[in-house]
């Protein structure tokens, strides 16, 4: 089988991440590693946390830690949530790693010696009140193209343009908000993107086509406006120092490689980070290097994040002139808003993934954000919308076939799969519909197109209900015991194919609804056609109890408090 390797953008560190954050990258690759994990592939996930930068400064000096402390603490919390989130990474690294500085470093040199970094002496904002340089997120001030007035430095939050710290109006310092700031000389080291132009989009022409819309217009959109070199030094205390053995005059100013030019290296990195833990059984460069026919390169990210993987990164691994593993489909995804407002990390507006544990288990959260997952545009988030999907989908759809089946089953017959009579009519057309729909379900985790997915599995279960509906058990019974026992067999194995089916979407729920059977080896990773159309995984005879409520039907009154908690609107 294929080798499938997974990055999503990796979550900076400042703080922990809101539901945007976790649908527009973490989950849905997780979801999609697990799909293929289960269909036999080997794959491997990784991701990390993005420590670099003026916010893990900012943020470190706020709670008066030491920078490498906070990062370090702020990791643990992070990953903590995301094993809330059941997200299975096969390795959750860190861009401060020892390995990160190693391959930064290396791609630097490599870039300088092919002449693609420049040294340039540069006017740069300066704080008396402060002593220092501001590096861009130490700056912020108003957005010259939309007027936003809380824009950073190097990108406003409001409307995405990349900006320098001397386009801002009324500029003011980060750290002590003074507005007595100069312009004064530097040195930077440039990376020379304008001579990589016609090679980036000469690479960008060969996969545009495969890749969504949102992802290949945003690359056609930046390489028609033209490449531009750019900095990636930086004045900072944190992140990866300037090699001394290249650049020994920036090296004792203590400059540092710019977020942006480490945290993407940070892929590789934290891929070493995960052979590192056990070198005699993995190889970190048989995912990256020299391996472009071999592995096929997934990465997820939201909008904002486009520009830097699918032309500033590649940009940085053409210049290097080494085959390092270039990524081959790029699944990018609008923003899910809050009430249709912003979800906003620095304003603490819309609901956090920690709040969210808090609140419900992660099924429900996992199934609702990939159903509702923002690919052709933007989605919104309301309480009124997550409570109705949670109480449509899961608690009545799923939840209640699963208890209603093995509550009557066990009242009726006791607590062993029936036997019953030969499958019929009902039965044949029942399998067809699941092989169907099973097959559609399989396309759409194939084409990356998630919420056609979620809608082929809602399908999927909905045809049980239908099947029961149909039949009524309950009124069968009365006049064919036999027909009713095989009936809820039938039932039972479409619970067990549910089971598998849906672990990439609600791998708790699923592993308590196969756990709800005693099978003697139950080594089902997914199901065939012809497993679906005869529905036989469990013969008569198997012992199983009735699992615990699987999903909770959600109140107005929960509604209600939950609006009072988060608030009904962005405002």
């Amino acid at each position: 089988m294929a080798r499938h390797l997974i990055t999503s953008a990796l979550p900076y560190i400042n703080g922990i991440k809101h539901l945007g954050n976790m649908v527009g990258s973490m989950l849905p690759a997780d979801v999609y590693s697990r799909y293929l994990r289960q269909r036999g592939h080997e794959v491997l996930y990784i991701c990390a946390t993005d420590e670099h930068g003026t916010p893990a400064e900012l943020a470190a000096k706020e709670q008066g830690l030491p920078v490498a402390e906070f990062c370090a603490q702020a990791h643990d919390a992070q990953k903590a949530v995301y094993d809330g989130f059941a997200l299975a990474f096969d390795y959750f690294g860190r861009s401060s790693s020892e390995q990160n500085v190693e391959i930064t470093q290396h791609f630097a040199r490599r870039l300088n010696e092919n002449g693609f970094i420049e040294e340039r002496a540069i006017r740069q904002v300066y704080s008396p009140t402060d002593g220092r340089f501001l590096p861009d997120r130490y700056v912020e001030g108003t957005c010259p193209h939309c007027g936003y007035d809380k824009a950073r430095g190097d990108q406003c939050e409001n409307c995405t343009r990349v900006l320098d710290p001397t386009d801002l109006i009324n500029p003011r310092s980060a750290i002590s908000g003074s507005t007595d700031l100069e312009v004064r000389e530097t040195k930077h080291l440039f990376l020379l993107q304008s001579k990589l132009q016609h090679e980036v989009e000469e690479w960008v022409s060969r996969h545009e086509d495969d890749w969504p819309q949102l992802a290949s217009s945003i690359a056609r959109k930046w390489l028609t406006e033209g490449l531009h070199d750019r900095a990636i030094t930086r004045d900072l205390d944190w992140g990866v120092p300037v090699p001394a053995d290249t650049w020994p005059e920036l090296a004792a100013e203590g400059k540092v490689f710019y977020v942006w030019f480490d945290a993407p290296i940070e892929y590789i990195g934290a891929t070493k980070e995960w052979a590192d833990l056990d070198p005699s059984n993995r190889d970190w460069k048989s995912w990256w290097y020299d391996v472009d026919t071999t592995v096929r390169y997934t990465e997820f990210m939201a909008k904002d994040n486009v520009p830097f993987h699918t032309v500033m990164f590649p940009a940085t691994e053409l210049g290097v002139r080494e085959p390092w593993k270039k990524v081959d489909y790029v699944k990018a995804f609008n923003w899910l808003t809050y009430y249709g407002g912003k979800f906003s990390t620095s304003q603490k507006r819309g609901v956090f993934t920690d709040q969210a544990l808090d609140i419900l288990p992660a099924d429900y959260w996992r199934y609702f954000l990939i159903a509702n997952a923002p690919e052709s545009d933007d989605s919104s988030f309301t309480w009124e919308h997550f409570t109705a999907t949670v109480n449509k989908d899961l608690a009545d759809t799923l939840g209640n076939f699963v208890n209603r089946v093995l509550s009557f089953s066990k009242k009726r017959f006791g607590e062993e799969v029936p036997a019953g009579g030969e499958p019929g009519e009902a039965e044949a057309k029942l399998g067809e519909e699941i092989a169907r729909l099973l097959a559609e379900y399989e396309s759409q985790m194939e084409a990356l197109q998630f919420r056609k997915a979620a809608a082929a599995l809602r399908a999927l279960w909905s045809a049980g209900n239908s099947y029961l509906e149909e039949k009524a058990p309950w009124l069968e019974i009365k006049t064919d015991k036999d027909g009713a026992a095989l009936t809820l067999r039938t039932a039972m194995n479409l619970i067990h194919l549910y089971a598998v089916v849906s672990e990439p979407f609600i791998p708790a729920t699923s592993a308590a609804m196969r756990q709800a059977f005693a099978l003697p080896s139950d080594t089902a990773t997914w199901i065939t056609a012809d497993e679906a159309r005869s529905l036989t995984a469990l013969t008569p005879g198997v012992a199983f109890t009735v699992p615990p409520v699987l999903f909770a039907k959600l109140t107005d009154e929960d509604l209600e408090n939950y609006k009072e908690r988060f608030g009904g609107s962005p405002e």
